[in-house]
């Protein structure tokens, strides 16, 4: 039998990126979708008037700014939850409860999500851009011109606009993800059926970008709006919930099938990247 190998900590960030580069059009369309107040055209509908009107490479506006947060946010919160996850396991002998993944990605996800806010917001704004008018338009180069150029504008806190929306929705992002992978993993490797391979891997990973996508859409849409508003535009987080209410309940769903169809295509790249990362060059364990 081989050896267990461990992860590292920085694994999570390098595989958050590597999945982003393949999944960025279909987060740029969810954007579009949930920064629409009157509902005028769907995913596809949208994507071939984006190509049709910007070009192909329109699609991938905003990349730099996605990588950005993949290095904050994705980092942060993989970093934070493997490193104590794997010395609780040490400091115990048998497997780590349930409830222990969940605290422990929440914490993690929490400190994520506020890290990444400020590559989180330039990726919005990156990504809306192409649908504003010209007069309109903010024209960031890339993630580091944005940044700049909102502390410059705007101050500090704006770069921090929409924080707490950031931080909850990765706290239940990060609980979905990597706390429900873990323990489907395990399940599945207690039965018969799986082993730990790719395709183990797979379906592990489909089903927590299910379950992700469903507990954060609601917190992701109010998120979107609060850091894609101009200045004055919202009173607070309670103006951005009612004035999204006036949709019916389905409009703190917008763009749930293109969130699903992007979250889970990244989360499935994400872990098979990580468990390829962890398999192949992580540590030994003794």
């Amino acid at each position: 039998m081989a050896q267990q190998r461990q992860a590292k900590w920085y694994f999570g960030g390098l595989a958050s990126c590597g999945a982003a580069c393949f999944t960025h059009p279909l987060d740029l369309l969810k954007v579009h979708l949930q920064t629409q107040q009157v509902a005028t055209m769907g995913g596809g509908q949208m994507a071939v008037h984006i190509v049709r009107n910007q070009g192909f490479l329109a699609l991938y506006n905003g990349l730099s700014a996605s990588l950005l947060r993949q290095i904050t946010y994705s980092t942060t919160r993989f970093a934070i939850y493997e490193v104590v996850k794997q010395q609780m396991m040490s400091d115990s002998s048998g497997p780590m409860p349930f409830y222990k993944r969940v605290l422990v990605a929440g914490f993690a996800g929490a400190c994520g999500g506020f890290v990444g806010t400020p590559g989180d917001m330039i990726n919005v704004r990156m990504q809306n851009d192409i649908k504003l008018p010209a007069d309109q338009k903010r024209n960031y180069r890339h993630a580091a011109d944005g940044v700049i150029r909102v502390l410059r504008e705007e101050g500090v806190p704006r770069l921090f606009r929409g924080a707490s929306t950031a931080t909850f929705r990765a706290i239940l992002m990060t609980i979905g993800q990597l706390s429900f992978y873990d323990q489907i993993k395990g399940f599945l490797l207690s039965t018969p059926y799986f082993q730990d391979n790719l395709t183990c891997h797979f379906t592990c990973s489909l089903a927590a970008g299910a379950i992700a996508t469903t507990m954060t859409q609601p917190v992701d849409v109010i998120k979107t709006r609060a850091m894609n508003a101009k200045p004055g535009e919202f009173r607070g987080l309670w103006h951005i919930i009612t004035y999204t209410a006036r949709m019916g309940p389905l409009g703190f769903f917008k763009g749930y099938v293109p969130a699903f169809v992007r979250l889970g295509p990244h989360t499935i790249l994400t872990f098979i990247m990580f468990e390829q990362l962890r398999k192949n060059f992580g540590t030994l364990k003794h």
